[in-house]
């Protein structure tokens, strides 16, 4: 049986609760199940040395462990980020770059620190989702206090983790799930319903195509009820 009796297609219990860093230019905590994410957004009144004259400003993230975040202590990283790390935060800074038109906040970083207070499994995901609200928020602040003209179109985003225990495709792993997974799967998918990014991963079994549909199916539709969470801010 599956955390809170889910069914294969279901998500764990999720929420988020905003301003939860009050110092931020836009902050929330997202839980899914056990997982909880802290996201809070940087506004910087510069771009990288590259977008000089673009006429493009830029949005980047940042991801960290917490140390108290698994079940043995997880080292702070103060010398520099772990190469997981490095490859969950360019994700995550992918994923959110595909939000809006950059030349819409020309001369401006906007960045999100993405701080795991509890693991749980699908850390990454549950970090693209709550990034990605909490920088929508960040826009309309600036939009609202006249760095920018007007909001741009945003489109949302939102991210979950699928994969494959005991030759059953299952919906948002959590870490118990993932630690036996065959396979496992994060998805990135827009409002649209167009795909930012899909990585899968066969750890004892190779991945079947209908395995993979299925996966896929069942990450659609878990994204589509995330995206639920895009109310007016506020």
């Amino acid at each position: 049986m599956r955390s809170n009796n889910r069914a294969a297609d279901c998500l764990r219990p999720y929420g988020i609760e905003r301003g939860i860093q009050p110092q931020a230019y836009g902050s929330l905590l997202i839980k899914t199940g056990n997982t909880q994410v802290i996201c809070g957004v940087s506004l910087e009144k510069k771009v990288p040395p590259f977008l000089e004259g673009s006429g493009k400003g830029w949005i980047t993230a940042e991801y960290g462990m917490l140390p108290c975040a698994t079940s043995s202590r997880y080292r702070r990283e103060t010398s520099g980020s772990s190469g997981r790390s490095m490859e969950i935060q360019r994700l995550i800074g992918r994923s959110l770059r595909m939000m809006i038109d950059l030349r819409f906040i020309d001369h401006y970083t906007l960045r999100v620190d993405c701080d795991v207070l509890n693991a749980d499994g699908g850390t990454r995901t549950a970090a693209i989702t709550g990034a990605a609200l909490a920088l929508r928020d960040a826009i309309i602040r600036m939009s609202d206090e006249g760095f920018i003209d007007k909001p741009p179109a945003i489109l949302p985003v939102g991210a979950v983790s699928a994969g494959i225990v005991d030759a059953e495709v299952l919906l948002d792993l959590d870490y118990g799930e993932d630690s036996r997974a065959d396979a496992d799967g994060n998805f990135v998918m827009a409002g649209n319903g167009s795909w930012i990014e899909i990585q899968t991963t066969a750890e004892s079994q190779p991945i079947g195509d209908e395995q993979f549909f299925t996966m896929q199916r069942y990450a659609r539709a878990g994204i589509d009820e995330l995206l639920g969470l895009w109310q007016p801010a506020g």
